[in-house]
């Protein structure tokens, strides 16, 4: 090391935090960036983790991928029966990434009281339903059980247990419509479970019965359904599997991603990735002028010294690196801080639940939060080196400054 450049470290390291003037300033700079790196993590925890969430809850009532017959129907009611035996039930095996694969009818009813009425959409599920998600959603009693004989078990959501009065251990009475011109059928059904789901639009509407209900509503044989719904093991990969599915079935089926299916719950929440950028942005920019403004601040009280060591024959570039090195040292304090700072809050509401949200607004009742090694190691190295880019700029004033009047600078 040049002695020039080892005695420039020494008095920068040694005076830093001592000057009257540059040390508020380099205070600021150093909490301005630990403040941003504290932003930037709430926003992408809470922006991914609410994604999930919301994405989780339509999953839960719709697999990632639908596969129903070719039909003008665009209701939720399933019209036209699917036979159970294909080649891709219970498992595609040249498909990789499908986690499971479950058969579904849905059929619309009207549970009614003695003084009420809503009408449902009535799920019936048989046992190769996966409960995965309806297990974290369930708030009373048990799920149902439909591995065995036909049963009247229900599931219901709590939005119409509340609406209707109802609780675990009730009979519903459901009224079924098959045509304009006759009666409808009436089934009671035993209310086993009620779950919540915070998702308002779906928890209204669905009601978990046994498939073998609406099979013999609509006449069908025991082999019949209404369409298959497939889980897949990577989100991300979703539109891909469903090429790769729709490809793969017979082709009198149909595949659709619950993207396409509920197309504007997932324009919607794609938005949430638009104002993470805007804030990482706009946290890495107030940081980096702030650290423009210590590091100018810096050099201008070190104007004298900068001046010996230009006498001493150090080069512009070598000076530079002095103040660039302490700058390094700078931010690396401020993001150790906003770490130990963000991610503390971040633990506080995954485990405590500190901060709730409306449901009715973001369905969900509390912010949750997502918090993965990946996009935390990113998010520090990004910073890092966009602040230090940014002080390229102000260091090249050292290169502007003449030796002879920086010696007699006062």
């Amino acid at each position: 090391m040049n002695f020039e450049l080892f005695i420039a470290k020494r008095i920068i390291g040694n005076k830093t935090y001592k000057s009257s003037v540059s040390g508020p300033i380099i205070k600021i700079g150093i909490a301005a960036i630990a403040i941003g790196v504290i932003v930037m993590l709430i926003a992408i925890a809470t922006g991914l983790g609410l994604q999930q969430k919301i994405r989780d809850k339509v999953v839960a009532f719709n697999g990632h991928i639908e596969i129903t017959n070719y039909d003008n129907n665009t209701s939720d009611e399933s019209q036209v029966p699917i036979s159970i035996n294909q080649e891709f039930y219970p498992n595609f095996k040249d498909i990789e990434g499908v986690k499971h694969v479950q058969g579904v009818a849905q059929k619309f009813g009207v549970v009614r009281t003695e003084t009420d009425f809503e009408g449902v959409i009535v799920k019936g599920v048989g046992a190769d339903y996966n409960w995965e998600y309806f297990q974290e959603f369930l708030i009373d009693g048990r799920l149902p059980d439909f591995a065995k004989d036909r049963n009247e078990e229900i599931l219901i959501s709590q939005y119409l247990a509340n609406r209707l009065g109802f609780k675990v251990g009730d009979n519903v009475q459901t009224l079924f419509t098959e045509r304009i011109d006759r009666l409808p059928r009436i089934m009671s059904f035993d209310i086993v479970g009620i779950y919540n789901s915070g998702f308002q639009e779906l928890d209204e509407k669905f009601c978990i019965a046994d498939l073998r209900h609406i099979q013999r509503l609509n006449k069908w044989e025991a082999d019949q359904i209404g369409s298959f719904e497939v889980l897949i093991d990577d989100f991300s990969q979703i539109e891909a599997k469903t090429v790769e599915i729709y490809q793969a079935i017979p082709s009198l089926l149909n595949a659709t991603s619950i993207t396409r299916k509920h197309y504007a719950i997932f324009e919607w929440i794609k938005i949430f990735d638009n104002n993470t950028y805007g804030i990482i942005a706009i946290m890495i920019i107030v940081a980096g002028i702030n650290m423009i403004t210590a590091l100018l601040v810096l050099i201008l009280e070190r104007t004298q010294m900068i001046g010996v060591l230009k006498a001493l024959g150090s080069s512009n570039w070598t000076i530079r690196k002095v103040f660039l090195y302490n700058a390094s040292y700078l931010i690396g304090l401020g993001l150790l801080w906003g770490n130990i700072i963000g991610l503390g809050l971040l633990f506080a509401q995954k485990y405590f639940k500190l901060f709730p949200l409306n449901p009715d607004t973001y369905y969900v009742s509390n912010a949750p939060v997502y918090i993965s090694l990946d996009y935390i190691v990113l998010l520090n190295i990004g910073t890092f080196i966009a602040c230090l880019l940014m002080l390229l700029i102000p260091s090249i004033i050292i290169s502007k400054i003449s030796p002879v009047k920086a010696i007699r600078f006062d």
